[in-house]
């Protein structure tokens, strides 16, 4: 039966594992990420949950000869700070993963 107790002792690491996963993953969802754009002209602002929280607009910015430059700005911004959370996303989750080939996990 000395089987039995390096499973228990599997068992309980998994389960610490996950309620470390689950901790991590609830930190990363209320994390704040910012991106700048145009040299802070367009500043955006979302959560782990990739929900856009704010985006502030320099009004020197606002051209109407040019609105093109303004959304090449937004853009930028919003892929910038897309791109933040997705870093600190693999970052964060991956460390639980390593080492580990599991299709469809960081």
């Amino acid at each position: 039966m000395r089987g039995m107790g390096n499973m228990n002792n599997m068992m309980r690491q998994m389960q610490k594992m996950q309620k470390k996963m689950l901790e991590a993953q609830e930190e990363l969802l209320k994390s704040e990420f910012e991106a700048t754009s145009g040299g802070g002209m367009v500043t955006v602002k979302a959560n782990g949950k990739r929900e856009i929280l704010d985006i502030q607009i320099d009004p020197e910015v606002v051209d109407p000869e040019d609105v093109e430059m303004l959304q090449d700005l937004i853009l930028a911004a919003l892929n910038d700070v897309m791109k933040q959370i997705e870093e600190k996303t693999e970052a964060t989750m991956g460390q639980f993963t390593k080492g580990l080939n599991i299709p469809g996990m960081f």
